[in-house]
């Protein structure tokens, strides 16, 4: 089952990586790059406590966030907001594959998914 899980996380990071690529939104190479990390600044939440770090990270790692935001994009026509909810939603999908779930308030290494070794 762990494989099966991990296969559809990396399709699903496949597909956001995808549409991005056919969108309107020409960047370099090296900017793509930080901005498919950006999503990580929600770990700064755990320096104030395991409760606002659990809050900030699944804030910015939650696929509806994701879809959500796509769809505001889409609706209002904004390019760049839909290219940010497709960067959230890959970067959800590719933190997935790693074992990176969303937290749970207690401890950083306790996710949906298990806890983390």
């Amino acid at each position: 089952m762990r494989i099966l899980l991990i296969l559809e996380q990396l399709a699903q990071f496949a597909l956001g990586i995808f549409l991005i690529y056919l969108s309107e939104v020409h960047l370099p190479w090296w900017l793509w790059l930080i901005l498919f990390f950006s999503p990580d600044i929600g770990m700064i939440g755990y320096l104030i406590n395991t409760r606002v770090g659990a809050f900030t990270y699944n804030l910015l790692h939650h696929k509806a966030v994701a879809i959500a935001v796509l769809a505001f994009g889409y609706f209002t026509g904004d390019d760049r907001v839909m290219l940010a909810g497709l960067l959230l939603f890959a970067h959800s999908s590719f933190d997935r594959v790693f074992g990176y779930g969303l937290k749970y308030p207690d401890a950083f290494k306790h996710t949906h998914l298990g806890w983390m070794k």
